[in-house]
């Protein structure tokens, strides 16, 4: 993957910046995940943030085989 310098809107980028540090992730990571959704978003209008948001957790622990199986009827 390459990378490719843009110019973003500094009040983007400093939000960013805050809301990466309690996402963990970095300023450029924060953006890219936005733009992930965004994608997801726009491809899929039906979607709320929030389904989006779990599909995104739900790759992240597949991909790092962090997956806990849901047992039915538990907590209820």
């Amino acid at each position: 993957m390459g990378v490719i310098a843009i110019e973003i809107n500094e009040d983007l980028v400093n939000i960013a910046k805050n809301i990466s540090k309690k996402q963990n992730r970095s300023t450029p990571k924060q953006i890219e995940y936005w733009a992930r959704i965004g994608k997801i978003a726009e491809e899929n209008p039906e979607l709320s943030y929030n389904i989006i948001h779990d599909i995104l957790i739900g790759r992240e622990q597949i991909q790092h085989d962090t997956i806990e199986p849901y047992v039915f009827g538990e907590g209820e």
